[in-house]
């Protein structure tokens, strides 16, 4: 199964507001979903974006893809650079040994 982490749009007509979750690559965008793991909100001044780092760290390490807008979004939040840093560091730490 492809998990991807991606935008649910909601929020009125003309005044979206964005939830940050996880799903199945094949269903619809504002369909089922596995796990919400933050929101966006892009009509405030500056875009508001809260993602529970830890979940997302864990879903991307289980493998999971982000789409564009969302890796944007966690590169914003500097969760991508977390994610990197943990990577190379296990990396090494596989070498080592």
């Amino acid at each position: 199964m492809a998990v991807k982490i991606r935008l649910k749009r909601t929020g009125m007509k003309k005044a979206p507001s964005y939830r940050v979750v996880v799903a199945d690559a094949r269903s619809p965008r504002d369909g089922r979903i596995i796990e919400n793991i933050g929101w966006y909100n892009p009509r405030v001044e500056p875009s508001a974006i809260n993602i529970d780092e830890e979940k997302a760290i864990g879903w991307l390490k289980n493998g999971a893809q982000p789409t564009d807008s969302v890796s944007s979004l966690l590169k914003r939040t500097g969760i991508l650079d977390r994610f990197t840093q943990e990577k190379a560091a296990a990396a090494q730490a596989k070498s080592a040994q």
